[in-house]
């Protein structure tokens, strides 16, 4: 069971913006659930767990430095996928498909987002 109820991530085009979540989130098997309100969209299995929105207040979104967001990957071709996608539909390097250190078994990607926030992929198998 998850600790939070949805992550949010800001946006200054929300159409580039669902194009690249489109791509990268897909070969994690979670899903774009269409418009919230309308601010922006939502992302999950059943329930809008991800959104991607406009600031509220009207100023700039803009990338907090330290955050990071995290999501589950079914597999390493799930990792290097994610990493694939993300790469073509925008986004930037911020870590390449591989092994991690903090936790045996750790395979992951990283990006940054068209708007600069930084997601990352992981699995934790040992021969996924």
């Amino acid at each position: 069971m998850s600790i939070f109820t949805h992550i949010c991530l800001g946006t200054n085009d929300l159409q580039r913006a669902r194009r690249f979540y489109d791509a990268v989130l897909a070969p994690l098997g979670i899903h774009n659930l269409g418009d919230f309100l309308d601010q922006g969209v939502g992302y999950g299995h059943k329930l809008a767990e991800l959104l991607i929105l406009r600031p509220l207040d009207g100023t700039p979104a803009h990338a907090g430095n330290g955050g990071t967001v995290s999501f589950k990957a079914p597999g390493r071709e799930a990792v290097r996928a994610f990493h694939a996608a993300g790469l073509a539909a925008g986004g930037v390097d911020a870590g390449a498909p591989g092994p991690r250190g903090a936790v045996e078994h750790a395979y992951g990607a990283y990006l940054r987002d068209p708007d600069g926030n930084k997601i990352c992929a992981y699995c934790f198998g040992a021969n996924d």
